[in-house]
Order: structure tokens, then C-alpha cells, then sequence
């Protein structure tokens, strides 16, 4: 049943702990750090429960209807459906939601195609993941994940005397009825607005750790769990005009920590098993769904930037100018590189697993790479453009409550081709893009979302064909003839 809403916020009133330094939150739908971020989780759900938008964002399956992110693809007209419907989503919040409820889910539903991986490791793990996935979506839960060790964990070899608890999240102690956990994960970004975690490991394993080798998934609320959130930006965003982006699309990003925290058997997906705690991720489509949503979610925020960075050469007056042309259609062919890789994707789909359609991978890593090399050089182009004239707007949009400076405002800070309240809103959205803290948080994300850029490379490394490769080398230099030379036989 698609949730509302309205009922997405009531399930976010649900007891869990999240701190902002010492102060502890309890209800996130009224707190000024959160409240708007969670109206526009509360907006996505009204939006793709809308009737009139049911083809777009949902499909039936045994007679139940479902979210479309969900959907275990079986062809190319399954995966062009899927990402239609994750880009509607990605364009409602302009790309800068990126652990939006259709990223989460494609890492469950890639495990779903091919539970078998978990049920060899352990039996009843894979059944336990397919009852799972089926449940989140039967409840249409917004899932996140934490899947990143802590940081600072020093060798035990090189450091013997340190005197620090090793930090990281493991299982501290088993019986017939579950595991329980203690420590923390990085980093759990939306889990403020989510339903439920995802704990697991996108990053390898020693056999030393396997105690940390634990998938599994809990409630937000569940006894001894809570999240330390970073700085929230909204905290800043007192008027949308100031910050637009900071205002509305701060998903936040906190550290989950667990306190002796109970998971029953039915909710663990694989235990002690080290060496595929992170392989299981890719020897399933899951890796691969997931980061398709990525490379939407990239698409999206592109097609915003480009946007601004047009308006501002408008609001300048420098559209006109050739050099100015140059770099606009620069960007603009940046735009349609990244749309194209994602179609591509599509396109050039793979039948994997058996009986399942899953994106290029290699297209998928090669654009995922694309967008984090790329991004800094994208805003700082559209930094050059925009210049130093966000600098002169006034401080805040309550200069509008004062007669005599709302109409100096506006008499003075209007140009030729724009207005001044718009002026401000355009070069305060701008700021947002290039100078705000929301902007600098976005900068270190789209360089760690998906992992250090040379763990892409890696993934593109082990994706390439490369006894293809060396095939068209040796067979080009097999036909190169060398006369006049005896070659001796073998």
C-alpha cells in the first residue's frame, strides 16, 4: 500500500533518538533543523501516491501495487520504466536528495534478485532477505543504510598500547533469538526521515573483524539506537529566500550509533561471513541498482546548475558575450553526457541474473566515475560565470519589512533585465550552489557518496572485458607482416 504524506510524517514521530550536539530531537516534522526537509520527504510521497500519477510511479504484481523503485526488472521496457520513475523522483527535490527512498531500495530489491548468494552463506539468511524486501515495500518504508566503518581504527599490531574502544559497529553477543550489536556506522544520511536502517559493509572485511561482519536491518527507533547528526543547515535558512537549497533539501547526514541493540534472526541477512560482506553487493544486481539511482540523481542536479548558471549570464548581461556561449554550451554538452550514459545504461541492459534485467555496469561505473571527477570543475564553471555578485546582495530578504529599505531595495538593486526580488532569489540560489555550507557539504559528497574515486575505478577495472581487449591487440599484431626476416619456428 503507497503511503501518504501525511502518514510518512506520523511515522517519523516515532520516538528515535537523533542528537544535534547535546540537544536531543525527538520529533523531527517540528524541529527547525529538520522540519522542512521532512515536508519535502512528506511532498515525495504525496507525489507518487497521487492517482494520477500511478503509471509513472508504481507497478502491480500479485495484485497488490507497489513503488516502482522496487521493481525486480525482468527486460529493457522493466528498466526504462524504473528509471522514468526514478527521475521524476530526482527531479522533484532537483538532485540534491541523494539517499532519496529509491536509492536504499534498489540496493535491497539487487539482493532480492538473487537471494541465493545469502541463503549458501547461511541457511534461511536469503528467505529472511526476501521476506524483508517483501514487507518494505508491501509498508512503502523509506530505507537508509550505514555501511561505513568508523573512523580512526588504529592496528593493534602497530599501536598495542592504545587505549580507545575499537569503535566500529559488530556483534557483541548472540543466543537463539537474535544478535546484539554495539558501535557505529558512517554514515547514515536521511536516517533522520527514514523508516528503517540498512547496517552492512560496502568496504572489505579481514577475517581479524568478522565480528563486523554484519548485515541486518532495524528500526530507527529501536531500543539503543540513536543518530548524531552533523551541523544542520536549515538551522541557518531562516527565510527559503536566503537559502533556497538549504532550506528544503538538507537530507542531513548523521553517525548511527548502537547501544547493546537487540536484531532478531529474522532481520539478519549474513553474520561472520568477512569475506562476502561486501562482495555480496556486487555478485548481486544490488551495487549496480543503487548507483543507476546515482547517476539519475547526477542528471538532475545537473540540469538545475546549467539552468542558473544561463539565468545568471541573463541577470548579468553577459549572455551575449562568445566566450560566455562557450562555456554555457560546455556546460550544457556536460548535461547531455551524463543523460546519455544514462540512457545508455539502458540500452545496452545486461541478463543478469538469469531471468533479470540489470543496467550496463560498465556504463554505469564509467559514469559514476565521470560524476565525481566532474562535479568540482562543473561548479567552479559556474562560479566563474556568477562572479563575486551574490557578495552584494543584502544579508537577508527581511530587508522587505522595512518601508524605507524594501523600497531602496527595489529601486536600486534591480537591473535592466531583472527585477530585485528575483535578482536575490536567483544569486541566493546561486550561493547555495557554489558557497553555502549545504554547497560544501554537496562537494565532499558527490567525491564519497559511491566510495573514494579510485574504489570506482576498481569496480570499472574488474567490469572490463579485458581478454577482449588484449584479443584485438594480439590479433592486429598477428597480421603484421615483418619481410626479409627468417623468423625461427617453435
Amino acid at each position: 500500500m503507497l503511503a501518504t504524506g501525511k502518514q510518512k510524517l506520523e511515522r517519523m514521530r516515532d520516538g528515535r533518538a537523533v542528537y544535534i550536539g547535546a540537544e536531543r530531537v525527538d520529533d523531527v516534522t517540528t524541529h527547525p533543523a529538520f522540519a522542512q526537509g521532512a515536508r519535502t520527504v512528506a511532498g515525495l510521497y504525496d507525489l507518487k501516491a497521487d492517482p494520477s500519477q500511478r503509471d509513472l510511479f508504481t507497478f502491480e504484481e500479485d495484485g497488490e501495487r507497489y513503488s516502482l523503485y522496487w521493481l525486480r526488472c525482468r527486460n529493457r521496457d522493466d528498466l526504462a520504466r524504473r528509471m522514468a520513475a526514478l527521475k521524476a523522483i530526482a527531479d522533484f527535490t532537483y538532485g540534491f536528495m541523494g539517499r532519496s527512498p529509491d536509492q536504499v531500495s534498489g540496493l535491497i530489491t539487487g539482493l532480492a534478485m538473487n537471494a541465493d548468494i545469502l541463503e549458501r552463506l547461511h541457511q534461511g539468511f536469503g528467505q529472511n532477505l526476501l521476506r524483508y524486501y517483501d514487507y518494505a515495500r508491501k509498508n512503502d518504508l523509506f530505507l537508509c543504510f550505514a555501511v561505513s566503518p568508523a573512523s580512526g581504527r588504529r592496528s593493534p599490531e602497530l599501536f598495542p598500547n592504545q587505549q580507545r574502544d575499537d569503535p566500529n559497529l559488530r556483534v557483541v553477543d548472540e543466543d537463539d533469538s537474535g544478535v546484539v550489536v554495539s558501535g557505529m556506522k558512517m554514515m547514515a544520511t536521511s536516517a533522520v526521515y527514514a523508516d528503517e536502517i540498512l547496517i552492512g559493509n560496502l568496504t572489505p572485511i579481514d577475517d581479524n573483524f568478522k565480528s563486523e561482519a554484519i548485515t541486518a536491518a532495524l528500526p530507527l527507533n529501536a531500543p539503543g539506537v540513536s543518530l548524531w547528526s552533523r551541523q544542520p543547515y536549515a538551522l541557518a535558512a531562516k527565510h527559503e529566500a536566503d537559502y533556497p537549497l538549504s532550506y528544503r533539501f538538507d537530507e542531513t547526514d548523521s553517525v548511527l550509533v548502537c547501544d547493546n541493540v537487540k536484531i532478531p534472526w529474522e532481520r539478519v541477512f549474513l553474520h561472520n561471513e568477512a569475506n562476502m560482506s561486501r562482495r555480496i553487493y556486487i555478485e548481486t544486481p544490488a551495487n549496480c541498482y543503487q548507483n543507476h539511482q546515482s547517476n539519475i540523481r547526477f542528471w538532475a542536479k545537473l540540469g538545475l546548475i546549467v539552468g542558473v548558471a544561463s539565468r545568471i549570464c541573463q541577470a548579468n548581461g553577459t549572455d551575449k558575450i562568445p566566450a560566455v556561449r562557450e562555456l554555457l554550451g560546455r556546460m550544457a554538452s556536460w548535461e547531455a553526457l551524463i543523460g546519455g550514459l544514462v540512457q545508455g545504461q539502458i540500452e545496452a541492459w545486461e541478463e543478469w541474473p538469469k531471468g533479470f534485467a540489470t543496467p550496463n555496469r560498465r556504463i554505469m561505473y564509467a559514469a559514476l566515475n565521470w560524476c565525481q571527477e566532474h562535479h568540482s570543475k562543473i561548479i567552479d564553471t559556474l562560479r566563474t560565470l556568477l562572479g563575486a555578485y551574490p557578495l552584494v546582495m543584502p544579508a537577508s530578504i527581511d530587508v522587505l519589512s522595512d518601508d524605507v529599505l524594501r523600497d531602496r531595495f527595489q529601486r536600486w538593486w534591480k537591473t535592466a533585465s531583472i527585477e530585485a526580488l528575483e535578482r536575490h532569489k536567483l544569486y541566493k540560489l546561486a550561493w547555495d550552489l557554489v558557497g553555502s555550507e549545504f554547497a560544501g557539504r554537496h562537494m565532499l559528497y558527490e567525491k564519497f557518496y559511491a566510495g573514494n574515486s579510485l574504489i570506482v575505478r576498481n569496480q570499472s577495472d574488474r567490469e572490463a572485458p579485458w581478454e577482449k581487449f588484449h584479443e584485438k591487440v594480439d590479433r592486429l599484431l598477428a597480421a603484421v607482416e615483418v619481410p626479409g626476416f627468417d623468423v625461427p619456428s617453435h
